[in-house]
């Protein structure tokens, strides 16, 4: 029997009809196995994964390979970006194994959760060195079968070792300058100066590298930090990676100019980028960064956006094209004739001419991905056209799972795109999506504060919040507190962390991936690098230090401090996988800033304050807006408007700048961190 039907993961349901008799990944799988003394197999994937629908057409949705694999194995179906936790355990295993990983991961293991064989995709005819799915299965029952003591004492060696892979950690110091200065020369060194970003192919947006060289370059004033923001950004935005039509990034491309990408669209990659772009734009007004960052912002609206104001997790790379085959970038290619069927001849001509489409094209079967060639720029009707054109299409599916994690992301990219660019709608969108969570995805309880990992049509999932959980949401919150003034985010946060520091840390500051009540696993995760988002030790990092600045707490600034020991000892020999606790580190090198505006928040004055210090470049800075002593929001108690007028104060290193009511005047302290005439 099929035991997905009921789950709330659109991955899992999306195998609910299979012939194989799944299992969710649960204690009753596990006993089973045990019953039946047989093996379990896991197969992880998400929803998005084309190489997981593939697999599930070829060997899952076989009746034949369903009953072979029913009689003799257990099946146990997991989402990862459900069970992140359980993902990161066994990829280890896989990568250790086999030197590579990937989904669909596909792991086979005792019933006690050792490991014993790994591998990703396995086609259904042997094919390219691999074997076929079904002789796989055989040879798999074979040694179960036969070589019983082998197979067990194997998967217990190898669950020994992944159980023992315990992270050392001493709590070195914080990064100061010279780490700082090794790790900018180290992301130098793999910097593609051709093409932008960094390595070689497939070639993935490096969000966090690119904020560390935003707010490197902001506290220093290094021209090379920027210079190397510049291309990439630019290098993105204009090719592949990025829809030239409809806005958003996709996933990464295969090769190493931004050309050709694998198709789908994650909300936390749009999310992290719409906020670099939107960095970028302050650093330098660049027109280019401010289309990218408002078209991805309303990409995410437009696009992911649930009815309960959520966020969906991405978008399929894949979906029907003209003649009814499921394929991969169908919705986005084009070829010479379907864009002057569109446009006509003229028209098609010089739109193939400005977005690349060629006979030969760069894609499939004569289809060419959109981009702009440099020096060009959009035709607004000519785009608009080929948009309307494109939204007959055949659309990809859609991840309804809301995931707390990436939804904390939007709402720090939302809230702060709509802060930059006077878009009160964005900050409306992001306010919706804390709600959600506050409402869906938050449970109080006498042990504090606990958040669900996911959500899907305004029913939380069985699955509960890991550390980036938690880290994200809190930077969310903080960055709607910092653009709204609304003191309950400030408030939400600093719950959040409560649960971090109670339940994800260490006395000697280092962070876990899981709590220390969460489900036991071989080996309780612990990654502080960096992946498709921001790893939860360093998001917790940023999170906490943020809130120590608005609150004025030692422990929560000491907690951040200890925390970014682990980038001291990684940020030189790997600084493009901790990206995102570098530009933590430089945070905490400038400070952070606190910048109190106090005045009525529905005075002009005080919106050209607020909106001055929103806009600061400075690594960072927290900003709090609102009425003198407003409860619950520290940095606002004993500020007093000066001379009547709504008032800004600055304060680094609890040393402040003297108040000042000129917007321009608080522009200069924030640029350069003048405090040498002091309050005190």
């Amino acid at each position: 029997m099929n035991r997905l039907a009921g789950m709330t993961s659109p991955y899992l349901l999306q195998h609910a009809d299979n012939p194989v008799d799944w299992w969710p990944w649960s204690p009753e799988a596990f006993e089973e196995a045990r019953r039946r003394d047989v093996p379990i197999l896991l197969s992880v994937g998400y929803a998005s994964c084309h190489w997981c629908h593939v697999m599930a057409r070829e060997s899952f949705e076989d009746q034949e390979t369903a009953d072979y694999l029913n009689e003799r194995f257990v099946a146990v179906k997991v989402d990862r970006e459900e069970r992140p936790d359980v993902d990161s355990v066994y990829m280890d295993a896989v990568q250790a194994a086999t030197g590579q990983g990937g989904w669909p991961m596909t792991v086979f293991m005792t019933a006690d959760g050792e490991p014993f064989y790994f591998g990703t995709y396995f086609p259904p005819q042997p094919r390219e060195g691999l074997p076929s799915f079904r002789q796989l299965l055989a040879g798999v029952h074979t040694a179960w079968s036969e070589r019983r003591g082998e197979v067990t004492e194997v998967a217990a060696r190898i669950g020994r070792e992944l159980a023992g892979r315990e992270l050392e950690y001493s709590a070195p110091r914080a990064p100061g300058e010279a780490e700082l200065a090794m790790a900018l020369g180290g992301v130098r060194g793999d910097f593609d100066a051709e093409r932008g970003g960094f390595g070689g192919a497939p070639k993935f947006p490096p969000s966090m590298v690119l904020e560390f060289l935003l707010r490197h370059h902001a506290r220093t004033g290094a021209p090379e930090a920027l210079e190397m923001v510049e291309r990439t950004a630019q290098a993105m935005a204009l090719g592949g990676l990025y829809d030239q039509l409809g806005g958003g990034f996709s996933r990464y491309t295969v090769d190493n100019a931004w050309a050709v990408p694998h198709f789908e669209k994650m909300l936390y990659d749009n999310a992290l980028l719409a906020r670099v772009y939107a960095h970028w734009w302050r650093a330098t007004a660049s027109p280019l960064a401010r289309r990218i960052a408002l078209e991805t912002a309303e990409f995410m609206v437009r696009e992911l956006r649930t009815a309960q104001g959520g966020f969906a997790s991405g978008l399929d790379a894949d979906s029907d094209d003209e003649r009814g085959r499921h394929r991969e970038g169908a919705f986005y290619v084009w070829t010479p004739d379907q864009v002057r069927a569109v446009l006509g001849e003229e028209d098609g001509a010089r739109a193939a001419r400005l977005y690349g489409v060629t006979p030969a094209g760069n894609f499939e079967e004569g289809a060419s991905v959109l981009r702009l060639l440099p020096g060009t720029d959009h035709d607004p009707a000519l785009r608009a056209a080929l948009l309307a054109a494109r939204a007959e299409r055949a659309r990809p599916g859609r991840d309804e799972k809301v995931v707390a994690a990436w939804c904390g992301l939007a709402i720090a990219a939302l809230a702060e795109t709509g802060a930059c660019f006077d878009r009160p709608d964005l900050v409306d969108a992001a306010r919706d999506a804390a709600l959600l969570l506050e409402r869906v995805h938050t449970r109080r309880d006498g042990d504090g504060v606990r958040l669900a990992r996911t959500s899907r049509d305004g029913t939380a999932g069985p699955s509960v919040g890991v550390l980036e959980d938690y880290a994200d949401v809190a930077e969310g919150y903080l960055a709607l507190y910092a653009v709204t003034g609304e003191t309950r985010w400030l408030t939400g946060a600093g719950a959040l962390l409560e649960t971090v520091l109670a339940h994800f840390a260490t006395p000697d500051g280092a962070l876990y991936d899981t709590a220390d009540d969460a489900e036991r696993l071989i080996r309780r995760p612990q990654d502080p690098s960096d992946g498709a988002t921001p790893a939860g030790w360093t998001a917790a990092a940023g999170a906490l230090l943020s809130y120590a600045a608005y609150t004025g707490s030692e422990r929560h600034r000491e907690a951040a401090r200890r925390a970014l020991g682990i980038v001291t000892a990684l940020g030189e020999r790997a600084p493009r996988f901790i990206g995102w606790g570098l530009a933590v580190a430089e945070a905490a090198l400038d400070g952070p800033r606190e910048v109190a505006v106090v005045g009525p928040p529905g005075d002009p004055a005080t919106q050209e304050l607020h909106r001055t210090a929103l806009r600061s470049t400075a690594p960072g800075a927290v900003v709090s807006m609102g009425a003198p002593d407003t409860p619950d929001a520290p940095l606002l108690s004993d500020r007093a408007l000066r001379d009547g007028l709504p008032t800004a104060y600055v304060c680094r290193n609890f040393v402040c700048a003297l108040p000042t009511t000129d917007p321009v005047e608080l522009a200069h302290q924030l640029r350069t961190g003048r405090t040498e005439d002091t309050t005190g």
